[in-house]
């Protein structure tokens, strides 16, 4: 991979350095609308929390016992690793060349700048969406679940946690914090990246202080042993009628949950400075670090299981509740999940903040409903706010389902991995058809290294996206469906029509035609504090913005 080529010199002033993100924005049709606030470390820590790799093996830990079991969970997240490492690192070659916070569909159209390409865009930013609002609630989800099972462990006889209504409504609260919180961190430029700081050194640490937790546990207590290596490295596990290389497949999808949603950095390009050099390093570097605790994590789960039988029916509803319970006693499980239900609103608030920066961006280039009225960006908060209370709204209502069907909920959740997997395939697929010669250069290179990585990427992508359809057991009854096939269907009917309705004529207009013109951008050039790029942002917030 070809990176020496430094966008930035060492000798620009910070005013310097932002001016010329400015421009860089500028070139591709938008003004700078945030400050940019995040340093390489504070985005580093938002996407690795966001992905949440260990804690997510934990969540879906009886997906990946019952599919496959270790031999899927650790050597599947080990296939995923490579190939998610492929797909990071050509989306971060695309996003050194056109860094923007609509991402994935904004290098379709630069890409393929004619109205299929237009229009393939725009499907490609539904998706994406989609999928983020998806994802947001799967982890808001996860968090009700864990709260409302941990009084399980005190009364197994409960009924009320299993009420589709007091679901919703812990659910419900959830998302409403996790809104109001992103309305106003951003008052302030260093509260965000203070607040996700806290969450990447919180979850780093309660990674350790589990797994000490676990392994000390079952080390010193009499009546718990260690399961043996065959076990932990070699164990199949195949319950579900399918054949043995469906199930592989099937089984992956705890891994690719767990390395799904690197492109928060994407989303959060233009609150951070350097971002063609950036946003790159922190993909690659999420995914490796995501990867390397979840196998960890994992490993050491596996050791610690005293009953496979017993944590593929936990009395709690969640494997991993009863995996700790049974290592650790009541007490002190009670204590680790109390952290884990902490140290998860803050992933939650983070990815919150990442899908509110997409549907702003959508909604900046004219591609959702009242997008002139959500595209405003609040000059006292500094933050787009219609944007950010729209998507909780959206949110808030994917969250009714816990009153009708889990089996449709658990559906839309699924969705996520599978949509955005979907966008990350779909501008790398875009830019091998019409020739890498057509993107921009940048500073981030893949070199002779790009078609490996980009095939890489496509083949993982397609493979999985079909699998990931598939429902866990053949021949299944209505209510073990994999309703994500039905889901998706919905997302692109609504997609579909808001095009023929709005999109055909709002989506892109905002941008002039020559951004799309030819293949590379215009000559950037270092600006003063008065360069235009700056927008109305008084210098010395823009200063502020990079201390």
């Amino acid at each position: 991979m070809e990176t020496d080529i430094p966008h930035h010199p060492k000798t620009h002033t910070p005013a310097e350095i932002y001016d010329e993100d400015g421009q860089d924005l500028a070139d591709l049709g938008h003004e700078q609308a945030l400050t940019r606030k995040f340093s390489l470390w504070s985005m580093l820590a938002l996407t690795f929390s966001v992905l949440g790799t260990w804690a997510t093996m934990a969540q879906n830990l009886a997906s990946g016992l019952s599919n496959g079991g270790p031999v899927s969970i650790l050597w599947g997240l080990v296939l995923v690793l490579g190939c998610n490492l492929a797909v990071a690192l050509s989306l971060g070659e695309l996003c050194s060349a056109m860094p923007t916070t609509l991402g994935q569909a904004y290098w379709i159209s630069r890409l393929w700048p004619t109205p299929a390409g237009r229009f393939m865009s725009y499907m490609c930013a539904w998706i994406n969406t989609f999928g983020w609002w998806a994802l947001s609630a799967s982890q808001i989800a996860f968090m009700t679940n864990f709260m409302l099972s941990m009084r399980l462990l005190f009364d197994p006889n409960w009924d009320a946690g299993s009420s589709g209504w007091v679901q919703f409504l812990v659910y419900l609260g959830l998302t409403l914090a996790m809104t109001v919180f992103n309305l106003v961190a951003c008052r302030h430029d260093k509260v965000l990246p203070l607040f996700n700081n806290m969450v990447g050194i919180m979850f780093g640490a309660l990674f350790f202080v589990v797994s000490l937790a676990l392994l000390i546990s079952v080390g010193i207590h009499p009546d718990l042993h260690f399961q043996s290596p065959s076990f932990v490295f070699g164990q199949w596990v195949n319950e579900t009628g399918w054949g043995d290389g469906v199930v592989w497949f099937i089984g992956l999808v705890q891994a690719a949950y767990g390395l799904t949603a690197y492109d928060s950095a994407i989303h959060m390009i233009e609150e951070i400075p350097h971002p063609r050099t950036n946003v790159p390093k922190v993909m690659w570097l999420s995914v490796v670090c995501g990867a390397i605790t979840g196998f960890i994590f994992s490993v050491v789960c596996l050791f610690c299981v005293q009953s496979l039988e017993d944590i593929l029916a936990p009395m709690s509803s969640l494997p991993f509740i009863d995996l700790l319970w049974r290592s650790t006693g009541l007490d002190a499980a009670c204590v680790l999940l109390a952290l884990f239900i902490f140290n998860g609103f803050g992933q939650g608030t983070s990815i919150v903040t990442s899908a509110s920066r997409l549907t702003w961006s959508f909604a900046r280039d004219g591609g959702l409903p009242w997008s002139q009225y959500l595209s405003v960006v609040d000059e006292t908060w500094k933050v787009p706010a219609r944007a950010t209370w729209a998507q909780g709204i959206v949110i808030g209502l994917i969250g009714v389902l816990y009153i009708f069907a889990n089996t449709v909920l658990e559906a839309i959740l699924s969705v996520s991995t599978i949509a955005l997997t979907i966008s990350y395939a779909m501008p790398i697929m875009t830019m091998v058809c019409v020739g890498r010669e057509k993107l921009p250069a940048g500073p981030f290179r893949l070199g002779r290294f790009g078609p490996a990585m980009n095939w890489i990427s496509i083949v993982y992508c397609c493979i999985t996206t079909v699998f990931f359809f598939f429902p866990s057991y053949p021949h299944p009854s209505a209510s073990d469906m994999n309703y994500a096939i039905a889901v998706f269907g919905i997302m692109m009917i609504v997609a579909l029509s808001f095009w023929f309705s709005k999109g055909r004529y709002n989506y892109f207009q905002a941008i002039s035609v020559d951004t799309f013109e030819g293949t590379e951008p215009r000559p950037r050039q270092i600006q003063g504090t008065n360069s235009a790029s700056s927008g109305s942002m008084d210098p010395k917030v823009r200063k502020a913005s990079l201390t």
